[in-house]
């Protein structure tokens, strides 16, 4: 039992669960045989300990991917528990044996026997509390989930859905008591509460336990062929119905026409629906119900023809709702999703079961969805997805709701007139929400045939904004397809009434209807829309504007006919319209492509679909296995020389094909034997060899190609080898080991060996597509093939526009910087005309002028003489503006040659585009030039995966067309987003022309982010594609060398890889060789006790802060600054969005305006700086009483592979060290001094070569904490500050001019130049460091507030440290929380209350002030009177400084 407890809180926990019964599998079947006994033990085992049980066997099922748990599990789903065993097999068994076969046929069996018995056996008139507590109901939701998971996966459904259906075990648990006794329960408890406990209080127990029985018979009847696994269209679904309908009636024409005469001769389906059946069935006895249901094989037999025996066997309820239910028609599930609206609504905003409103800790199951291993059709992938992406982006959409109309603080109107007939009065305002002044349905379109819906749906949306301009502008700003949300609140709270964030939402507020919009457009003066274009948009008089949206036509149906049986018409209540930021906005677009998709009879490569359900080999798509093998590539500039291709590839045989030594040199042509059928050393693990040389491209520098000047290693070769040839190519590339570097020389070679092809580049951000695209460009790639598609080609570090038009208006600029060269190479021919006025008239140049030319040429030449070469040439004139002479008459006749050749290759090219952009020349309109780019012309496109999903109905319209794919980071795109790239086109010919796809990533840093804790951990949403392959066995290349970190900082990461290694230059460089200025060691787990007994803190649920660790990471930020470090080398992270903005807070108040200090390039959390590096990282971890989030292994890899020279983590040691799962890191940390070590007489950059620690450590300065951190900085800088106050008066005296005994002119330059001295920018006042001893920041929560985030991951905000903006700073008072709000910031938000005014004239500060002075100033308010206490006593480890600071603190 605890080892069943153990690996389920591992499960829980998200961390490996598995190891142990790895490391020992003999024990794993006897354990499981002993769970399976227990689970069908009686009274001996508590209904606690079965959940628990039930719950493993669970976590069993959901790890198939294990061969030993694979093995156990098979035994009791196989085709076993069809049928007994037949007596020869009986002789072959022993006793025991047999035994313990037929027990493992008949488990799953007994154990829903006896959970039906445990539900049906209740007695309704007693409490449900008394006969069932909290355990029962909690072991029953669990079962329900234990059934589920075994049958959305198609090995163990096989043969145990046919099983389920023989025991009725769905129709017998809707129709047991234990549901009845529930629903009972919840109705009786729903009369006792008021409306506030009910609008508060959304969860049953009976809601939750029928939604996972509802998904129970989803499943059960899914469209799948159980034995084959081939999906069933909806018109074999319909077939199948009506053979099932028709065996029917046959046996009542055959037994009962008497009883129904005319039901055998209806038409299918005028009789297939519920009522109907229900009718005609009641008219029959149990005694006759009995009967057919035998005859139809739907119940056992029974043993005799004793009608109480029948009856016994089975109520009349139970019968009927049986045969109902196997002949009723169902609604197919793609109808449903058809039909279901996109916006989510209240009911399902705010309901617990399927949206946790409350942080997920794993200990309840929910009515989820889950994506695990395997799948069984396609459709069901994209359905799971479909249900839990609306989910995930509802969750989101609660949260803006909650925060915006909190902050408009809605109040009961009590004075409503006809002149006044608002619903409710609102006391404040948001940014992000406005009060409606008028709503009016516009237009509802007929329906569509086959639809019961309006077509469309249009309405019309006026606001008063009576806001601040640069709002009233982001509201005016609202594009097309923006999506946004109606709102009614009818409040009951008094006015006056603070909203209260720990109640619940909705009483306070009174929200009763949500939904959804799509904007199509601000109306102008003449009630018209505005188009969007390249115009801008119309200046309105006054405040008030509409908006035409859409409706969702589904959701309106359904609206009305409730309107119609009498509630009341939702679309007259709305109050409020919420817009959200457009980053978040995109779930409609990407909900409406996976139902698009769904529809569709989209076609996945044949040599993937497997692969994506999760079934067959998982090898089957690697380049060895797939049909086409191409053994001859060209391999361009891969190779720096032929040892790097030796070295590339030790296992093979090098051949050569020329024995030359002289020509082997690179580009090479590459045979590998060994993919080829035929032909010499066929098989073999051979390569054949075949320099060759790059022909000539012209005479001019830009003519020589781009090459690569990286040396690859074997591994990153076989990778570049893997990506080249057909089929799916999975990289694992760990932190710094070069995976752009081979994405770009993958997607270069294949440019060059299949010029025909196109490649589609995907990746998760903006930043890592830029920065693959920036190398692309590097490389010998022509620019006019290059496309970005979507926003983010801004941040290009290029003036180069590769946006859609961007590269349109490229395409038109070159083509007249072409026919200018058309135009002056005429005129070197002395042709006369106008033949560079188009392209189709250069054509004909080209054709009649410059190729006859050449050919003629080519005729006089033929004696093999340089002088003719030279005499004949006849593009000389043209080639005239080179720097030199363009022959040789020194050299041979063949170098000449290729000059020549060259040449015209040159001016060949030219006529070549001008070819290409003859199609842009014949078209006229923007749009279409855009789209015959996209089509036609460009060969490598690149776009992020939410731009695929958001526009893929767009592409596919257009007839985009790719062969290959190449995602980076795909370990942290969504599994949907993942999808969606692969059928951006149209199928060719019934076949998907997708060639390749290459996936790199890295499964051992951070999964894609999700939001909700209930989706990422129940529902397994954050597990990417990526991760789902390497789990299922796909084959993985390892890159096995990093060049970003020092071995030693690598060293506390490559633990979780294979055999991560380094690569030369972090051994031999100087920046790795040197240590780190002012440090002893170049990385240091340094322990943060608590500061005045306070180590975390949490002011609102989930945001942690820790001020110990805050004011110990800035003081050593300040110490690297004085010292000499550059600020942009130097980036802090924290594990918490709290001390993010506790850190950001402190260096506000103290460095951020001092310019010996400034701020850090970057100050964030570590999730969010996944991909991204910097030299030196100061890293805080927070918790001080538990692990956290921390305890997710990937988290920490990602924490420690940031650093490239040095890392210093600040943490409460003996709490992380202790911690099982971070033991190989922490293990590391722990061997050196957990005290910081400094050598404050080193400045940046350092010279000091690398030395054992222990040789320097008695010169160095020890830390024992943070406040004697703070002590030693705060003296450091008064140093400094001397220091640079001489050095100022020294200069001030080279100013002095002795020739005319003037006095000093500031105006005058320096007589001696000392470059920019700093002190030259400083007022001495101004550099006077007055930190504080406390910060004195809370993060205390007020709905106005402009929030981040307070999950326990990052947040969407700007990560770029902006000193300018305002933090998250309030005044304590003793009762109330006051707030500043200046009049530019939005009513709510919080700023830094400021004490020093900049205007008033601050008197010179003596050296005494100085010392006296408060290390930070405090900021302290007292029944909202703010106390400005600048005499705080200067931190020292005295008791008594120690005592005033903690009456201060007090």
């Amino acid at each position: 039992m605890s080892i069943a407890i153990m690996i389920n809180e591992k499960f829980r926990e998200r961390v490996q669960p598995w190891e142990a019964v790895k490391s020992r599998p003999e024990q794993f079947e006897r354990f499981f045989n002993r769970v399976m006994n227990l689970c069908l033990e009686g009274e001996d085992v508590t209904i606690k300990e079965q959940t628990i049980l039930i719950m493993f066997l669970d976590h069993c099922f959901n790890s198939l991917e294990l061969d030993i748990i694979r093995s156990q599990v098979q035994k009791i789903v196989g085709l076993t528990i069809w049928t007994n065993l037949n007596e020869s097999r009986h002789e072959k068994l022993s006793d025991n044996e047999l035994k313990q076969t037929l027990f493992e046929r008949a488990f799953l069996r007994k154990l829903m026997e006896k959970f039906l018995t445990l539900i049906e056996n209740v007695q309704e008139e007693k409490d449900i509390d008394e006969k069932f507590p909290h355990e029962t109901v909690v072991y029953c939701e669990r079962f329900i989930e234990f059934l589920n998971d075994i049958i959305v996966q198609l090995p163990t459904r096989r043969f145990f859905n046919i099983v389920l259906d023989d025991v009725n075990f769905v129709v017998r648990c809707f129709l047991s008591t234990f549901v009845k006794c529930l629903q009972k329960n919840d109705i009786d408890k729903q009369k006792t509460m008021d409306f506030n406990e009910k609008e508060s209080t959304k969860k049953s127990s009976s809601n939750l336990f029928l939604k996972l029985l509802s998904n129970l018979k989803f499943y059960s009847t899914f469209e799948i062929d159980d034995h084959t696994g081939e999906s069933l269209t909806q018109n074999e679904m319909i077939e199948k119905h009506y053979a099932n309908v028709l065996n029917l009636q046959k046996a009542i024409f055959k037994h009962f026409r008497d009883d129904l005469p005319t039901f055998s001769l209806q038409n299918i389906k005028s009789i297939d629906k519920r009522n109907i059946l229900k009718d005609e069935f009641e008219k029959l006895s149990i005694e006759k119900l009995y009967s057919i249901a035998e005859y139809l094989s739907i119940v056992s037999p029974s043993s005799n023809n004793d009608e109480n025996s029948k009856q016994s066997k089975m109520s009349l309820e139970i019968l009927l709702e049986i045969l109902i239910s196997k002949h009723e028609r169902i609604q197919s599930h793609l109808e449903l999703i058809n039909e279901m609206p996109l916006y989510p609504t209240e009911k399902m905003i705010w309901d617990e079961d399927i949206v946790p409103t409350e942080f997920y800790s794993g200990e309840t199951c929910l009515a989820l969805p889950k994506l695990n291993l395997q799948f069984l059709t396609l459709h069901d992938y994209l359905l799971r997805n479909f249900h839990l992406f609306r989910l995930e982006s509802t969750y989101e959409i609660r949260q803006d709701i909650e925060d915006a109309v909190s902050r408009m603080k809605p109040w009961q109107n009590e004075s409503i007139s006809e002149k006044n007939d608002q619903q409710c009065l609102f006391g404040g305002w948001s940014r992000m929400a406005q009060s409606i002044t008028n709503f009016t349905i516009v237009e509802v379109n007929k329906s569509k045939i086959g639809q019961n819906h309006p077509s469309r749906v249009r309405a019309d949306v006026t606001l008063v904004l009576n806001t601040r301009h640069d709002i009233r502008q982001e509201w005016e700003q609202l594009r097309k397809h923006d999506i946004c949300f109606l709102i009614t609140c009818k409040s009951t709270t008094k006015v006056g009434t603070q909203y209260d964030y720990r109640k619940p939402f909705i009483p306070q507020v009174g929200l009763t209807y949500v939904r959804g919009c799509e904007v199509e457009g601000m109306l102008n003066a003449e009630g018209k829309v505005v188009e969007e274009g390249t115009d801008a948009k119309p200046v309105l008089p006054g405040s008030t504007r509409t908006w035409r949206v859409w409706l969702d036509p589904n959701q309106y149906q359904l609206d009305i006919e409730q309107t119609l049986n009498g509630e009341e018409d939702v679309y007259d209540t709305f109050n409020i319209l919420l817009r959200r930021k457009p980053k978040e906005n995109n779930f409609k677009a990407v909900l409406e492509t996976i139902r698009d998709l769904m529809n569709t009879n989209f076609v996945v490569p044949e040599w993937l679909q497997d692969l994506i359900l999760g079934y067959g080999d998982p090898a089957s798509a690697h380049y060895s296995n797939m049909k086409v093998k191409i053994p001859t590539m060209d391999w361009n500039d891969t190779f720096i020389d032929v040892q790097h291709l030796r070295a590339s590839f030790p296992d093979y045989q090098i051949n050569m094909s020329d024995d030359d030594k002289i020509k082997h040199s690179p580009p090479f042509k590459l045979t590998f034997c060994d993919l080829r059928q035929k032909r010499e050393h066929a098989g073999e693990k051979v390569i054949i060899v075949e320099p060759h040389q790059i022909v000539n491209r012209g005479p001019y520098p830009y003519n020589k190609p781009k090459t690569n000047q990286i040396r690859f290693t074997p591994t990153q070769i076989e990778a570049i080898k893997s990506g080249m040839q057909h089929g799916l190519t999975l990289v694992v590339g760990p932190p710094g080991t070069g995976k752009t570097d081979v994405a770009v020389q993958i997607i270069s070679n294949i440019y060059h060996n299949f010029p025909d092809q196109r490649t589609l580049i995907v990746t998760h951000s903006n930043q890592a597509l830029n920065q693959l695209f920036e190398k692309i460009m590097a490389l010998d790639v022509d620019e006019r093939h290059l496309l970005r598609l979507g926003h983010g080609e801004e941040a290009l570090e290029t003036e180069k526009d590769f946006s859609r038009y961007g590269r349109v208006n490229y395409i038109l600029k070159t083509r007249l910087e072409l026919l200018s060269e058309v135009e002056r190479l005429q005129k070197s021919l002395n042709v006369q005309g106008d033949v560079a006025y188009t392209c189709e008239t250069a054509g004909y140049f080209y054709l009649y002028n410059i190729l006859s030319r050449w050919e003629e040429f080519l005729s006089k030449i033929q004696n093999g003489t340089t002088q003719a070469i030279i005499d004949f040439f006849p593009f000389k004139v043209y080639f005239s503006d080179l720097q030199t002479d363009l022959f040789n008459d020194q050299l041979s006749f063949d170098y000449n040659l290729d000059i020549a050749q060259g040449c015209f290759r040159h001016i060949k090219k030219i006529f070549t585009q001008l070819e290409e952009f003859r199609s842009f020349e014949l078209m006229r309109n923007g749009t279409d030039r855009a789209k015959y780019l996209l089509v036609k012309e460009a060969k490598i496109i690149a776009m992020t995966c939410t731009h695929a999903a958001l526009k893929r109905h767009d592409l596919v319209q257009c007839g985009f067309k790719y062969d290959n794919i190449l995602m980076e980071e795909s370990a942290q795109i969504l599994e949907i987003e993942t999808f969606i790239p692969l059928l951006l086109q149209n199928p060719d010919q019934e076949r998907n022309r997708l060639k390749r796809w290459i996936m790199i990533g890295d499964h051992h840093q951070l999964p894609p982010v999700i939001k909700n804790m209930a989706f990422q951990k129940y529902s397994n949403m954050e597990q990417a594609l990526f991760t789902r392959f390497v789990r299922l066995g796909v084959p993985t290349i390892d890159l096995d060398a990093q060049g970003r970190a020092r071995p030693s900082i690598c060293s506390l990461y490559n633990w979780r890889y294979k055999n991560l290694g380094n690569l030369d230059h972090v051994l031999q460089q100087n920046e790795y060789r040197t240590t780190n200025a002012g440090f002893v060691y170049d990385y240091q787990l340094i322990n943060v006790e608590n500061f005045n007994d306070i180590g975390e803190s949490e002011p609102i649920p989930y945001f942690y802060q820790n001020l110990a660790e805050a004011e110990y990471v800035v003081a050593v930020y300040m110490y690297m600054r004085l010292i000499g470090y550059p600020a942009e080398k130097i980036s802090i992270l924290t594990t918490y969005n709290g001390q993010k903005h506790l850190i950001r807070d402190v260096l506000n108040k103290r460095c951020t305006k001092n310019p010996l200090l400034g701020h850090p390039l970057k100050v964030t959390t570590v999730d969010k700086y996944q991909g991204q590096q910097n030299d030196f990282i100061l890293l805080s971890l927070v918790r001080t009483k538990a692990i956290g989030h921390l305890r997710d292994v990937r988290r920490l890899v990602v924490a420690m592979s940031r650093a490239r020279l040095g890392l210093y983590v600040f943490a409460r040691v003996n709490l992380f060290e202790n911690c099982f799962e971070l033991t190989p890191a922490f293990h590391k940390l722990a061997k050196r001094p957990t005290k910081l070590y400094l050598l404050p007489n080193e400045t940046y950059p350092s010279v000091r070569e690398e030395a054992k620690d222990q040789l320097i450590l008695h010169q160095a300065q020890l830390v024992e904490n943070m406040p004697q951190m703070a002590d030693f900085v705060y003296n450091l800088y008064n140093q400094k500050l001397v220091a640079l106050q001489q050095k100022k008066r020294r200069e001030d005296v080279l100013r002095f001019n002795s020739d005319t005994n003037l006095p000093y002119d500031p105006t005058q330059p320096l007589m001696q130049e000392t470059g920019d001295s700093l002190t030259s920018k400083l007022d001495p006042l101004s550099t006077e460091y007055i930190p504080s001893q406390v910060s004195g920041t809370k993060f205390e929560h007020d709905p106005n507030q402009e929030s981040s985030t307070i999950e326990n991951r990052d947040d969407e905000d700007d990560d770029e440290y902006d000193p300018s903006k305002p933090f998250l700073s309030t005044k304590k008072t003793s009762s109330t929380i006051s707030i500043e709000k200046p009049d530019e910031m939005e009513e709510g938000e919080i700023s830094i209350i400021d004490d020093t005014d900049n205007n008033k004239e601050v008197p010179m500060a003596t050296e005494e002030d100085i010392n006296q002075s408060a290390i930070f100033k405090s900021v302290m308010s007292a029944n909202d009177a703010v106390m400005d206490t600048d005499t705080i006593p200067f931190m020292a480890t005295t008791t008594e400084n120690q005592e005033k600071n903690d009456q201060i603190d007090t």
